[in-house]
């Protein structure tokens, strides 16, 4: 069939064959099909959506358009987590070598910071000499010795996703519910994958803002996922405010050795954290219930062996050898600290966390541009949570910045992301829902 016939019947609102499917990524992942016949397609999409079927169908295609990886070898569950996106989100460094530890291969595929959420990859560059691009070689050996590898996405995995993403991000078509599910999935799906656990987030520093579009798609990436043969499960977890206590990169590389030093508890980052690896080992059958599962990765920190596997995965990516006890000794740190005050008395009330990732990216901690060198020393630390009492003057968070101007922007872009009154509210739930 054409490829203005496959357009024309979507178009249409008609379902479309696997097959007819698979031809039409075959040809626009070489070039046969023009870019503006994709952009059309990707329209038509947008508009008209996809069934079930149909999304599983693109998925399959786009994950086989290149290498899917076998991981027979490694005698452990595959196993992963994919989120999609917040502030202050940086579940992935504690999670790999905390399941990992517990006896699962986790061959994490991750991405850069896109828009005004923070990429993993971007965090991980702060390490002096970490390789985020390894071969297919060192991959594996490190995901056999160490059990987790945290890599970026190869030119060999997943080639459509690439061609077609870069043409929904200039054609106001990213967020169709069936392209976002086929081009996370088709990536995850290409990595070889047994299980997976999503963390859809939701709230004002999230994608979806509302709870029913987070549901949404929460559904059509587990529905999709389990239909392409990936056992798969997803908790949808709140993104009203900065996940951690702390954003921007190096910083949240910080964050995650204290979080595996075991000096994060009671947090809402170890809520998040926790429950997604006892989901994690669930899904793989390690254990019998959700609370052993905790239980294990509660014990997996308190003993240390989640710390040294993350010690170990740095070292095999090219990363130093002594990172866990000297990290400042091979990351950038910004040249000015500065504090940031109450302005008044009362209780922290709500966060437009959005606002907090721009600031970051506003200090150089993210790209406005592709082109964009980024600063790994600059963010926010000591974030105070939503329902924290505090008085005229007390410090509520310390900006890490290149020079003395842009901290001072930054503070007042900080200070408007907060409100402050004395009407107070509780805690908010970290975990919303499992679906």
């Amino acid at each position: 069939m054409l490829p203005q016939e496959t357009i024309r019947r979507k178009r249409n609102g008609e379902t479309l064959s696997g097959e007819e499917i698979a031809r039409f990524v075959e040809g626009f992942t070489a070039g046969a099909i023009s870019e503006g016949q994709v952009a059309a397609f990707a329209m038509a999409v947008w508009f008209k959506g996809m069934a079930r079927d149909e999304t599983v169908a693109l998925t399959l295609a786009m994950r086989d358009s290149g290498d899917v990886l076998d991981w027979s070898d490694i005698g452990s569950p595959i196993a992963d987590k994919h989120s999609t996106g917040g502030v202050g989100d940086n579940v992935s460094l504690m999670l790999a070598p905390i399941v990992a530890s517990l006896g699962l291969a986790v061959p994490m595929i991750s991405g850069r910071g896109l828009g005004h959420t923070g990429g993993t990859l971007d965090k991980l560059e702060s390490i002096a000499g970490y390789n985020i691009m390894p071969d297919e070689a060192l991959f594996r050996k490190t995901v056999r010795e160490t059990g987790c590898a945290i890599i970026g996405q190869t030119g060999d995995l997943a080639p459509a996703d690439k061609r077609l993403y870069a043409i929904r991000d200039v054609t106001a078509t990213v967020d169709s519910v069936p392209l976002i599910t086929a081009s996370i999935l088709s990536k995850k799906l290409a990595a070889g994958l047994e299980t997976l656990v999503l963390d859809v987030k939701v709230g004002s520093g999230a994608f979806m803002t509302d709870l029913e579009e987070a549901r949404t798609l929460a559904r059509s990436l587990v529905e999709v996922a389990n239909g392409a043969g990936v056992k798969t499960s997803a908790l949808i977890t709140d993104m009203n405010e900065p996940l951690a206590d702390c954003a921007g990169n190096a910083l949240e590389v910080i964050h995650a050795l204290d979080f595996l030093k075991g000096l994060k508890q009671g947090s809402r980052s170890e809520a998040v954290t926790l429950a997604l690896a006892a989901e994690m080992l669930l899904s793989a059958c390690v254990v019998a219930t959700a609370e052993e599962g905790r239980g294990q990765a509660e014990a997996a920190i308190a003993s240390g062996r989640a710390l040294e596997t993350f010690g170990r995965m740095i070292s095999s990516l090219g990363g130093p050898a002594d990172f866990v006890d000297r990290p400042w000794a091979h990351m950038p740190k910004a040249a000015v600290e500065v504090v940031v005050e109450a302005p008044q008395a009362g209780v922290l009330t709500s966060c437009k966390a959005r606002e907090v990732g721009m600031a970051v990216i506003g200090l150089g901690g993210g790209r406005i541009l592709p082109s964009d060198a980024v600063d790994h020393s600059v963010g926010f630390t000591g974030l105070l949570p939503l329902g924290t009492r505090v008085e005229k003057g007390d410090v509520i968070a310390r900006i890490h910045a290149r020079d003395e101007g842009s901290a001072a922007k930054a503070r007042a872009e900080l200070l408007a992301s907060y409100t402050i009154d004395e009407g107070g509210q509780g805690p908010r739930i970290s975990i919303v829902e499992k679906i």
